[in-house]
């Protein structure tokens, strides 16, 4: 059987993802033999040259005009045609809205054993251990998946470092034949989020705020900081629920699950729901009058003070720095 590992690449707007380029690293990590790129989409050749310096053995291409926008059926059927191409053992994913989709659909028609949303991974001998959170967060679980059978990886975004990139693979490309009943959903319209606005699962500064916030204008000084620090806005369900942001900047348990190099709470006592879905951020820095509020047991640094009186301060802090890195 083929040790081969196949990396989903997820890209928007003519751009790989950041999570995904993550995925070579953890790729590599679990196979001694070769690492293969797959593309899928309609006119992304240029996506696929991107692939191709990312440090893979070798790219596939999937290109078709029924693959122009994501759906469920025709995406399944494509990575079942990359798998086979890339003689692929254990496929692996960035976690995201897309991926959680297919993913599961792609394991069941395998047979295959799959985890999602892993922390990290890990080979040994030749299983793959795993960790992942479970029940909310409310512990960490280590999975063992044995070879045998097609493993299907779903990692978080942040969880690994970028890749370095060495000489340029070959391209080559592949023909998924969709049957009638792959094309019977049809996207009707696509409405893209927030215009300029990084995406969370790619962030590596995460500025979150509260339904203290008490109105979508307050926003404005995490939307302040966030820009400074070269990052994305985030919100609690109850601020999403308020109006004060888009249910796309949800963090938690329903919302997204992101794990930055720094997560700034302004302002969010720290329900288990939203502890769930930034638990794995590397840096947490909390901002609560209440000083026993949850979220400050989960901090790296905790501050007792006011979010309008904080958060103005470190942004004019970052300001003076001149160009200079915030993050070392």
């Amino acid at each position: 059987m083929s040790k081969n590992t196949l990396v989903f690449i997820e890209h928007r707007d003519g751009a790989i993802t950041p999570a995904s380029l993550r995925m070579v690293t953890a790729a590599k990590s679990v196979t001694d033999a070769e690492v293969h790129a797959v593309v899928i989409g309609h006119g992304v050749t240029p996506i696929a040259e991107q692939a191709a310096v990312i440090g893979v053995d070798n790219v596939h291409v999937l290109d078709d005009e029924s693959l122009q926008q994501y759906s469920v059926l025709p995406y399944t059927r494509a990575m079942d045609a990359a798998i086979e191409a890339s003689a692929a053992a254990v496929v692996v994913l960035a976690a995201s809205g897309l991926t959680r989709d297919f993913a599961p659909r792609l394991a069941a028609r395998h047979n295959g054993l799959m985890a999602t949303d892993c922390t990290s991974v890990e080979r040994i001998g030749e299983s793959i251990h795993v960790r992942r959170t479970m029940y909310a967060a409310k512990c960490e679980g280590e999975l063992e998946l044995p070879p045998g059978q097609l493993r299907i990886l779903s990692i978080r975004g942040n969880a690994f470092p970028l890749p370095t990139c060495t000489g340029k693979a070959p391209i080559s490309s592949v023909d998924a034949i969709l049957s009638e009943g792959d094309k019977r959903v049809q996207v009707i319209e696509f409405i893209a989020g927030d215009e300029g606005e990084q995406n969370l699962a790619d962030a590596d500064v995460i500025v979150s705020g509260g339904r203290s916030l008490e109105s979508e204008s307050n926003f404005s000084i995490l939307y302040d900081l966030a820009h400074r620090l070269g990052g994305a806005v985030a919100a609690t369900r109850a601020a999403v629920d308020a109006g004060y942001q888009p249910q796309s900047h949800q963090v938690g348990l329903t919302g997204n699950v992101v794990a930055p190099q720094l997560y700034v709470a302004c302002g969010i006592d720290g329900a288990i729901q939203h502890l769930a879905g930034m638990r794995g951020s590397k840096v947490v820095v909390a901002i609560n009058t209440k000083a026993e509020a949850p979220i400050f047991n989960v901090a790296t640094y905790g501050c007792v003070a006011d979010l309008f009186e904080m958060v103005p301060l470190i942004n004019e802090a970052c300001q003076s720095l001149d160009g200079k890195p915030v993050l070392q």
